[in-house]
């Protein structure tokens, strides 16, 4: 499967929307704030228990008051479908 690129990787990335940015086209990425390093860690903790159900492992950055999730899928060195469904999926993470 190729990676998404042109009007797909726009029109999947302006329908995700939420603070999401694509400027290599290659990776999704996003910065989540908190108001402290345990909220940051619990909100990676979240993502890493969503990323083992569904076998689809991003890159997570942890700091005070902050987390970044990075993602891909590394078998074709971009994006798929699947990767703008784990995206939304993390954002549903920040409501709990």
């Amino acid at each position: 499967m190729p990676p998404l690129e042109g009007e797909a990787l726009r029109r999947l990335l302006a329908e995700l929307g939420g603070g999401w940015d694509c400027a290599d086209g290659k990776r999704l990425v996003k910065e989540f704030k908190f108001p402290d390093f345990k909220s940051a860690l619990a909100f990676a903790d979240r993502v890493g228990e969503l990323a083992e159900r569904v076998n689809h492992h991003p890159e997570l950055t942890v700091a005070w008051g902050r987390a970044a999730v990075s993602l891909w899928t590394h078998k074709i060195g971009g994006l798929t479908e699947a990767d703008f469904v784990f995206a939304a999926k993390v954002d549903a993470l920040t409501v709990c």
